[in-house]
């Protein structure tokens, strides 16, 4: 394939990373990954050079998120330096896990497909009764989300938000729009140190990473300005089908990569 159309792809492949990431606030790279495998990018280059455009998506999302106050700040105060430190963990692992990155990949898509079946329901009133918390036990709620994050983040190179989106919700008790711009401005922060390990480790390839930085930001803003402006029962039922689909499809395309 020449480079240009190459590059052009994965511009393409950005913008709509950019636009389910905000979307969905899962990081995005549950549709760049897989994108990029299929411009030729190794399974462990597809784990490591999605990570560079997480943050960029990461902040033209937020941006508009916090404009309309959806962000709780607090809880990414907790959350993102406990990512931050298992991330590195994370993606100093994935160079020495057998299966040359289709297992992380499977593992992505079982993720993916949890997260889908976990937002798509619709939330009970005790499930968003956030008065039975008390400090404590949303600190260190919140303290364990991030480290899980954190480590899915560097190890799959997802970004944590699949970890994050659920448990916001279930664990947090946020509405949707806030679980989803929350977990958006952590995964941002999180993907920092773990970009910076794979590129140590030399997973990312910058024929690939760079033009997703490109395309996400545009995306991200779209997807953004979609979710604030769309009802809880729609958001919660494209976030589910979205991600239900391209796990799915995530999966078996792995599976068979794996036992060819």
């Amino acid at each position: 394939m020449p480079v240009a159309l190459q590059v052009g792809l994965c511009v393409v492949i950005g913008i709509g990373t950019g636009v389910l990431s905000a979307t969905f606030g899962v990081g995005g790279a549950v549709v760049s990954t897989p994108g990029i495998r299929s411009l030729g990018a190794t399974p462990v280059e597809g784990i490591g050079s999605t990570l560079p455009s997480v943050l960029p998506s990461a902040i033209a999302g937020t941006l508009r998120y916090h404009h309309e106050g959806f962000v709780r700040w607090g809880v990414v105060r907790v959350v993102a330096p406990w990512g931050c430190a298992a991330s590195v963990a994370g993606a100093l692992a994935t160079v020495r896990f057998p299966g040359e990155g289709h297992v992380q990949m499977i593992i992505t898509a079982l993720l993916v497909i949890y997260t889908a079946l976990t937002t798509s329901r619709s939330p009970k009133a005790s499930d968003l009764d956030a008065e039975s918390h008390t400090p404590l036990a949303t600190w260190w709620r919140s303290a364990l989300i991030g480290a899980g994050a954190g480590a899915l983040s560097g190890f799959l190179g997802v970004g944590g938000g699949i970890l994050m989106t659920p448990t916001f919700r279930r664990w947090l008790k946020l509405p949707l729009k806030d679980t989803v711009a929350t977990s958006l401005a952590c995964v941002g922060i999180i993907a920092i140190p773990s970009s910076i390990t794979h590129v140590t480790q030399g997973t990312v390839n910058w024929v690939y990473a760079l033009p997703l930085c490109l395309g996400v930001i545009p995306g991200a803003r779209l997807g953004a300005k979609f979710a604030i402006q769309a009802s809880d029962r729609t958001l919660r039922l494209i976030i589910g089908w979205g991600l239900g689909i391209i796990g799915f499809a995530y999966g078996a395309a792995e599976v068979l990569a794996l036992v060819s």
